[in-house]
């Protein structure tokens, strides 16, 4: 099976299909490397596709010991490109995985061609932050407890999720099969010290007002938490568009797959023929 290793010395497993510009994807929190396969399948026409499974999820490695920070999750994502020996990419992230493109984007510019960045921020809200982090204690607590095949059930039934199970019942009942099946313990401490540690969005501002790199914003409206979060982004960030799916939730590359690969598609050939440009200063002036 081909591994990555991290700078802390943890296997990642990965996967890889097409030639041409490379593309890799970050996947959320309920999901691991299978979850992007219409991507891999589509886009490695033309492109060099990767995908891979973060700390914690198998076939990669589930190390023990607080070493699940957003930082590890992020410079992982750079450990796999290293691995293949690829200066830089095209980065597609979901949810955690969005997160995970940002952080590169703010702090390692140089390996993104461009990044995208769908249904991010959820637990931003700055008012929110500590009932925020409690919650993310709490649903730690319950994968080490109760077993992910439990919590499943419950996630499976989050409003943001819901969409999702309207559209397609059957790809929404093999998405939480698979999470049933996720590593309790990854999944617990990648819930404690990713998802309940990682700073809000919305404190990374200037940051993000520096960040020259080509990005995609895409939310469904149904995605309540991840709302403000992308239309901060669209507002902050200089060369970011924003695309908004209609009654869509938060496994937006799933529920609306079709949608999803054409929305990126046009943005990549974009940014590669260089025709996505940052907005003009006098436009940002304004806000």
């Amino acid at each position: 099976m081909p591994y990555a290793l991290t700078k802390d010395n943890h296997r990642l497993y990965f996967e890889e299909a097409g030639t041409g510009t490379p593309i890799i994807f970050l996947h959320e929190f309920a999901a691991d490397y299978t979850n992007w396969e219409p991507q891999m399948r589509y886009f490695s026409r033309g492109h060099r596709c990767i995908t891979y499974s973060a700390r914690g999820y198998t076939p990669s490695d589930v190390p023990d010991g607080e070493v699940y920070s957003y930082m590890h999750f992020y410079t992982d994502a750079l450990a796999v490109l290293d691995h293949l020996k690829l200066e830089r990419a095209h980065l597609v992230g979901l949810s955690m995985g969005a997160y995970s493109s940002l952080q590169i984007g703010l702090n390692a510019p140089q390996r993104a061609l461009s990044m995208t960045l769908a249904g991010v921020g959820s637990g931003s809200e700055v008012e929110n932050l500590d009932a925020w982090r409690k919650q993310c204690r709490a649903n730690a607590e319950q994968f080490e407890t109760l077993g992910s095949a439990e919590v499943a059930k419950v996630t499976r039934e989050a409003p943001s999720r819901i969409p999702f199970l309207v559209k397609d019942p059957r790809g929404h009942a093999d998405f939480y099969a698979a999470l049933a099946h996720h590593d309790a313990k990854g999944s617990a401490r990648t819930m404690r010290g990713f998802q309940g540690g990682r700073p809000s969005i919305f404190a990374m501002t200037d940051a993000i007002r520096g960040a020259a790199t080509p990005a995609l914003i895409i939310c469904g409206d149904e995605d309540d938490p991840c709302i403000a979060p992308s239309l901060f982004l669209k507002k902050h960030l200089p060369a970011a568009g924003l695309a908004m799916f209609p009654k869509s939730g938060h496994v937006l590359n799933l529920e609306e797959p079709a949608l999803f690969n054409e929305t990126v598609e046009r943005f990549v050939t974009l940014v590669e023929t260089g025709r996505w440009p940052a907005r003009d200063p006098r436009s940002l002036a304004a806000h």
